[in-house]
């Protein structure tokens, strides 16, 4: 049996979630995935009858829907009562109608946002998960808003005795493996590092994916691949530096003063400014691994911080990603190696063609030698090159 590797983002939105690009379709989706080098992508919202209906008009295949290159396999992001957002990823066009029609009366806006909103808790909307042979997790589990861990102390309080039918958590931004790992109920769940992409630009779609490796294209190889069976099983996970994102550390929320949280918690989370201290995903951890050191369990996929190629592009040359020098760099090496995550994870630097500041810059991605200042309250880090250059706005800024 030959098993291939496959590069996926199964976390996006369409157009017809809040906030999303109106250029999230499958056209550009499919054309800017192929870009990226990602060659399978959630299509988002499923439930939503619209889009729907036009992920309909794909060939279809053992629950992968092909539009041009690009293979989408049906996911969904929901919001329980509680606030915490589910993934769920479904096998056929059938069982997201099935699923549409369970949950409709619990829900107010399940036919007009992509996202709905689900009067249920976690193990309520799990078992309905169960109930249509869809996987279930949660999405972006650290966050300090509209997550598991943001307002459970473990997955049995959310889930209940519907626990043991969660098979994968969405580290999402904040974390990466070895954040997670120092959790023990978590090491024997499959990490995924998806984009949650609202736009389908290069800074945004893929800017984290997994590898999978799978005997072919369909639901039931990424279910085996997501449950680690037969072979089947992610090789890789790319995501950002957890401590860029905009809630690392405990910080407060209006002068962006980074405290300890000892201190935070003496001063009930009133900053001294008058702003509110906000409870750093890093601190977080730390209270629910209960000071406990990471313990990668065997077969856990190395875990490669990066950041879009455009980013990288601009930090190396002092620019924006936006600016005609990063662009034409961008081409340049998305041309030679065909997408852009294999010039990120694969490509030889030396065998780049372009300014060595970029070439020496992929490098220091890859080797985890670049520095990066935390954020928090609500503010992103930033990442200081090892040459000294420092990136002052995040991708989140373009």
């Amino acid at each position: 049996m030959d098993l291939i590797e496959v590069a996926a983002d199964l976390h996006i939105h369409s157009r017809y979630s809040a906030a999303t690009s109106s250029s999230m379709d499958l056209p550009t989706l499919a054309k800017e995935s192929q870009k990226k080098g990602v060659e399978l992508i959630g299509t988002g919202d499923c439930l939503h009858p619209k889009w729907l209906s036009e992920v309909k008009c794909l060939e279809e295949s053992d629950g992968i829907f092909t539009q041009g290159d690009a293979r989408f396999i049906l996911t969904v992001e929901v919001e329980d009562i509680k606030r915490v957002h589910h993934l769920l990823i479904l096998p056929s066009i059938s069982k997201a109608e099935e699923l549409h029609d369970l949950l409709a009366r619990y829900s107010h806006n399940i036919d007009t946002d992509g996202r709905p909103r689900i009067d249920l808790d976690g193990e309520g909307i799990a078992e309905y998960a169960r109930d249509v042979a869809a996987l279930i997790g949660p999405a972006h589990a650290f966050t300090p808003w509209t997550s598991l861990y943001a307002y459970h102390d473990s997955l049995k309080e959310c889930y209940k005795d519907l626990t043991d039918y969660i098979f994968f958590i969405e580290l999402g931004l904040s974390a990466d493996s070895d954040y997670a790992d120092r959790i023990g109920e978590l090491r024997s769940l499959t990490f995924l590092t998806n984009s949650d992409a609202h736009s389908p630009w290069p800074v945004r779609l893929a800017r984290e994916l997994n590898r999978l490796k799978i005997e072919c294209f369909s639901f039931q190889e990424v279910e085996k691949a997501i449950k680690n069976e037969g072979g089947r099983r992610p090789t890789l996970n790319v995501g950002m530096p957890p401590e860029e994102g905009k809630y690392n550390e405990t910080a407060c929320s209006k002068c962006y003063k980074h405290q300890p949280l000892k201190g935070a918690l003496e001063a009930d989370f009133k900053c001294s400014c008058g702003g509110r201290i906000v409870k750093g995903v890093r601190d977080r951890v730390s209270e629910l691994s209960m000071g406990g050191e990471t313990l990668h369990p065997d077969g856990r996929p190395p875990y490669l911080h990066l950041i879009p190629l455009a980013e990288i592009i601009a930090m190396a040359l002092g620019l924006t990603p936006g600016a005609r020098t990063v662009e034409k760099n961008w081409n340049s090496l998305v041309s030679k190696f065909g997408a852009e995550a294999t010039v990120l994870v694969d490509a030889p630097t030396s065998d780049m063609n372009v300014d060595k500041r970029i070439a020496e810059s992929i490098r220091a991605f890859r080797d985890d030698e670049v520095i990066v200042r935390p954020g928090g309250g609500g503010k992103y880090g930033t990442i200081e090159l090892p040459a000294g250059e420092t990136s002052q706005r995040s991708l989140f800024d373009f």
